[in-house]
């Protein structure tokens, strides 16, 4: 994969993105879309049935519905559909993630374009031209890093902007207090343990939990942010706070499988991210989890935001990106 060309890309194609949608004047004359349509985490992918059996169609299994990394059963990226150029019709013109494959003579210059809110809003579509299989299989590959950076960055937008427009601001205030910020908490979530150094915000139904735990220590060196020690920290600080339910029971990340660990930056935000499998020690209880480390720079303390899920009756990817994307809402305060 051309990685950097990928990344130089996605950042001119994001700010195509933010000026695509940004807001009309009222009386502009702009037509007033309808919402989308469609589960989070699918993409219709409109093209010919041969083209989708063929190198086209597999370019674009290979890299969006590729396994999903650290979830305890296996699960695509994304979940696609194929749907026939010549079926493409207003059912789904609406649907929330769309890619459109141009084939043909008429499209000598092989390219990628993005559009947003074409048909419907908050809209995701990317077109890619080609003369021919082969080449349009190529310019995928060629831009799967952008490819997978557009859609997880708008089903990221979409669940941010919900989160703030149904946010709980009483948990923000207590965030910001605790931590000198807070991600955006929608109703549904609410605080079920708070002490000195550690909380934890919780959305509990009968069979699922998605938690997310914000606790923060004394930095003191850049080790404290090496994956070892970040681990480390994460078991002791969830054997004591996470009750399970058995006796001599408590939670640690799975010891059989090493959790993955990045440096990223996000907006003005530079932080590590963290992702694996938890476990309940003496229990059958497990999960998914995603972590975001980082300084703050007023207090010189680590601050982590901490995701988790625990659904066994059901698939976790969705569940997974949704408290991910509220660790990715996180303002200090002012900001």
């Amino acid at each position: 994969m051309k990685v950097n060309h990928a990344i130089r890309l996605f950042s001119a194609l994001a700010i195509g993105l933010m000026l695509t949608v940004s807001c009309k004047p009222k009386g502009s004359g702009e037509k007033i879309l309808p919402a989308i349509s469609g589960k989070a985490g699918e993409i219709a992918v409109v093209c010919s049935r041969g083209d989708w059996q063929a190198e086209p169609g597999n370019a674009i299994r290979d890299i969006m519905a590729q396994e999903c990394p650290y979830l305890p059963q296996v699960e695509p990226l994304y979940t696609l559909f194929n749907v026939p150029t010549q079926s493409f019709n207003k059912i789904f013109e609406v649907h929330r993630n769309i890619i459109w494959l141009n084939i043909g003579d008429e499209y000598p210059e092989a390219k990628m374009v993005l559009n947003n809110d074409v048909w419907a809003a908050p809209q995701t579509v990317v077109r890619f031209e080609a003369k021919d299989q082969n080449a349009v299989a190529a310019l995928i590959r060629d831009n799967a890093e952008n490819l997978l950076a557009i859609f997880e960055q708008a089903e990221r937008n979409r669940i941010i902007d919900s989160s703030r427009e149904f946010e709980d601001l009483s948990i923000r205030r207590q965030v910001e207090q605790f931590a000198g910020g807070s991600p955006c908490f929608p109703t549904g979530y609410s605080i079920k343990k708070i002490t000195s150094d550690f909380m934890w915000i919780s959305n509990e139904t009968t069979f699922t939990n998605q938690s997310i735990l914000v606790y923060k220590y004394p930095y003191t060196s850049p080790q404290d942010l090496t994956a070892k020690a970040l681990a480390d920290k994460r078991n002791a600080v969830t054997q004591e706070n996470i009750p399970c339910t058995t006796e001599n029971s408590y939670v640690i990340i799975n010891p059989m499988i090493e959790p993955g660990y990045k440096n990223l930056k996000y907006k003005s935000r530079e932080f590590v991210e963290m992702r694996g499998l938890w476990e309940a020690y003496n229990d059958f209880m497990g999960g998914p989890y995603v972590s975001h480390s980082f300084v703050n720079p007023k207090t010189n303390e680590i601050i982590v935001l901490d995701a988790f899920v625990y659904a066994p009756k059901y698939p976790k990817r969705n569940y997974l990106r949704q408290v991910e994307s509220i660790l990715y809402s996180f303002e200090w305060n002012g900001e």
